[in-house]
């Protein structure tokens, strides 16, 4: 597996590649492209996407998903965001974007896509990098988790001021390693079917994050 990531983030992280634990990753994730050719998503060369979108210099804001979506042409590297290629938008996606419409009284961007929003510091971060076609969570308990751990320490103990958007149970969870009175925690129930009317609608998050923004004397994000 080639370790394509921004300079920037690789300074950071450099002695997390260097560990059993993630040579271990490195093997696994290498012998399941090989094993499921075409069937392992994303692709290789946009597992680490989210970090060459969002620079660590750049960085204001965290977003935390799950695992990458395991129907064929969403997946490419950011968490929530899907392939520009005409099909339908994932779930998830549909209900964020109607949340965003509803909490800005705007539109919604043109397609699922979501690298407009990475460029401008929003880190799209999964839990879990990687997955097979058809099979949520196939990949998760290889190593992945302890990676993206390291990476929110990292940010944590670098960085001040950064706004961590948790949704759902799992990405909840991480907010013990976020210290809240240097950053901001904002949670919510995942965007989900399953969940998205227990809190999700009505929480607001786009407003939230550019009003915390603003009262830090950062850009907002233009999320449409």
């Amino acid at each position: 597996m080639e370790i394509r990531i921004h300079k920037s983030w690789k300074k950071e992280l450099e002695s997390e590649f260097s560990k059993d634990y993630f040579k271990s990753l490195v093997s696994f994730v290498q012998l399941a492209y090989k094993e499921h050719p075409n069937q392992i998503f994303p692709k290789g060369s946009q597992i680490f996407r989210a970090f060459d979108a969002c620079t660590f210099d750049n960085l204001k804001v965290v977003i935390l998903g799950q695992d990458p979506y395991p129907t064929r042409g969403h997946a490419h590297g950011l968490c929530f965001s899907c392939e520009a290629n005409g099909q339908p938008l994932p779930k998830s996606l549909q209900n964020i974007f109607k949340e965003l419409q509803d909490d800005l009284g705007k539109g919604v961007p043109p397609n699922g896509d979501l690298n407009q929003w990475a460029e401008q510091g929003v880190l799209l971060l999964n839990s879990v990098l990687t997955v097979q076609e058809g099979m949520a969570d196939s990949h998760k308990n290889r190593g992945w988790e302890q990676f993206t751990d390291a990476v929110i320490a990292r940010i944590n103990q670098e960085k001040s001021g950064i706004v961590f958007v948790l949704w759902g149970s799992k990405a909840i969870n991480k907010a013990a390693q976020v210290d809240s009175k240097k950053h901001t925690i904002l949670t919510a129930p995942h965007p989900s079917p399953l969940s998205v009317y227990r809190g999700f609608y009505g929480s607001k998050p786009f407003s939230k994050i550019n009003s915390i923004l603003f009262e830090q004397g950062k850009i907002p994000i233009s999320w449409v």
